[in-house]
């Protein structure tokens, strides 16, 4: 019980500290880095979010590590992101990074090995459909799995887009 309570009290001051002072840090970096960072979470903001806290969590209590120890931490995590979003903007690089947008559903026929690739099930896909609101498949043109892991709904009569038939022009696969 002593060890839930005993505490280097002259410590604490400088957990408190460094707390504060970690939170500032990825509060501007964030802010830096942008909203995709927390919005919208890609495999690469995924990442860099858990990082973030597990840093701002763990540096604090950390007595071997400084404050500016997990600053240069969390700094160079901002720094390797921020880099990232930008070399992303090359197609060539983009292409080898990101997934792609895959059609998981055609003209109401849900495609099966889509899911499979996307390692969705027939479940998952049936559960974000009703809570959108889609009640019949056959009232779906498309649905797409975005890169995000978000799904597209393209209703009857929106698949000749320019945004959407560069994916079914596409074979989709991600």
């Amino acid at each position: 019980m002593s060890q839930l309570f005993t505490a280097h009290w002259e410590d604490l001051g400088w957990v408190a500290a460094k707390a504060a002072l970690l939170f500032g840090v990825a509060v501007i970096g964030l802010r830096i880095v942008g909203r995709r960072t927390l919005a919208q979470l890609s495999v690469y903001d995924f990442v860099t979010a858990v990082a973030v806290g597990a840093i701002v969590g763990r540096v604090p209590n950390a007595s071997s590590t400084s404050f500016v120890a997990g600053a240069v931490t969390l700094t160079v995590l901002l720094a390797l992101h921020r880099l990232l979003s930008l070399v992303r903007r090359i197609v060539p690089v983009a292409r080898l990074l990101d997934h792609r947008p895959v059609v998981l559903v055609r003209a109401g026929i849900v495609d099966h090995r889509a899911l499979r690739r996307t390692q969705l099930t027939g479940g998952d896909l049936s559960e974000v459909l009703r809570s959108r609101g889609v009640a019949d498949l056959h009232d779906i043109e498309l649905v797409i799995f975005e890169p995000n892991g978000d799904l597209s709904i393209i209703n009857p009569g929106q698949q000749s887009g320019d945004l959407v038939s560069a994916i079914t022009n596409d074979s989709g696969h991600g």
